[in-house]
């Protein structure tokens, strides 16, 4: 399985905002993460998480293990995703950057 790092997705005091990785783009591989974020150099802004990335979100009591055995609070739906989704199902993973 060929393995494409496609986008960053960041959370700040504005919302959430996705951008795919210039490289990605340019591939011969390069394909949208879902229909909603369609291939494109600009930055796509929201004010909540952006579907696709919110239905990548475990539910019901696989969502209420995670949010116990980690301690997350269940309206940090950013800190689920990164906690949850870096080896979901489907062809998209969500991994954290290592920042110091």
């Amino acid at each position: 399985m060929l393995e494409f790092f496609a986008g960053t997705l960041t959370e700040d005091e504005n919302g959430y905002h996705f951008v795919y990785e210039p490289l990605y783009l340019e591939s011969a591989f390069a394909e949208p993460v879902c229909l909603s974020l369609p291939l494109s150099g600009n930055k796509f802004s929201s004010n909540v998480l952006f579907p696709f990335f919110d239905g990548l979100i475990p539910e019901g009591w696989l969502l209420e293990i995670a949010e116990r055995n980690w301690k997350i609070n269940p309206r940090d739906r950013m800190g689920i995703l990164l906690s949850t989704c870096r080896d979901c199902i489907g062809a998209v993973s969500v991994i954290p950057f290592e920042t110091e």
